[in-house]
């Protein structure tokens, strides 16, 4: 048991790097605890803990760097909250196997999105908040439709959904500083709706999934350290390289 412990602390030390520097460290995590023998239900709703406590941190690291697209978030919460938590009861009551099926389809088709676009080699970091916030129109109910599907997935899986919200914050014009402040605004907010539904239906492992938050809480803080043009070609061919052996490993498990 304490073997296990340690691996998955030390898988959320990677996670926790990768999440920073790359995102879908989820799709790591998840089948790492699947192996390491939860159910895979359990496993999704176990990672939560380790992505709540991981998001804290970023949150109160924006708040006091005063990168507040506070208003925004709020807006795009609400529908994402409510996807969140139709998602998180799709994944409860799906049979294990299909769920083991669908996260190995996920895992490579965001290997192959994420080598076709990639948002943030797309987006150039500036400091100032370029967005001009929408007022109601189509396009702005197009936006919290688009949130709410987020949600869905978010509740469903997790795995990867920085790289959806951050692909339509920076198309609405936050550059990559402010577009992650949401990001992490917004899953933390979400994840504890979706964790909500995981402990309620007694899919939640709270031993292994604060084992990971530990592991994750100081591998976010090693990858605040590492430079975001110098690593993320580096993390994201490793992230990739993994993600297709561990998607056949479970697709065929």
């Amino acid at each position: 048991m304490v073997i296990k412990l340690l691996i998955i602390s030390l898988v959320g030390f990677l996670v926790g790097i990768i999440n920073v520097i790359a995102g879908g460290g989820s799709f790591i995590s998840l089948p790492v605890l699947i192996f390491l023998g939860l159910d895979p239900t359990v496993a999704n709703g176990t990672n939560r803990i380790g992505i709540l406590f991981q998001n804290i941190s970023a949150v109160l690291g924006f708040q006091k760097s005063k990168i507040k697209p506070w208003k925004f978030s709020i807006i795009v919460l609400i529908p994402t909250l409510i996807g969140s938590i139709i998602g998180a009861y799709l994944a409860v009551i799906i049979k294990e196997e299909l769920f083991k099926r669908l996260i190995a389809i996920f895992m490579i088709l965001f290997v192959i999105t994420s080598i076709l676009y990639d948002p943030v080699k797309r987006q150039k970091v500036h400091l100032e908040d370029s967005l001009h916030f929408f007022y109601p129109s189509l396009k702005f109910f197009f936006i919290l439709f688009l949130f709410l599907l987020i949600g869905v997935y978010g509740g469903f899986i997790q795995a990867g959904i920085g790289f959806l919200i951050l692909s339509v914050v920076l198309y609405l014009g936050f550059n990559l500083v402010y577009g992650n402040a949401v990001k992490v605004f917004v899953v933390l907010f979400f994840t504890i709706s979706a964790l909500f539904i995981f402990i309620i239906n007694g899919k939640v492992d709270f031993v292994f999934g604060f084992a990971l938050a530990i592991g994750q809480i100081i591998g976010a803080q090693i990858g605040v350290l590492i430079s975001v043009k110098k690593g993320h070609d580096f993390i994201k061919k490793i992230v990739s390289f993994l993600l297709v052996i561990l998607a056949i490993r479970l697709f065929l498990s």
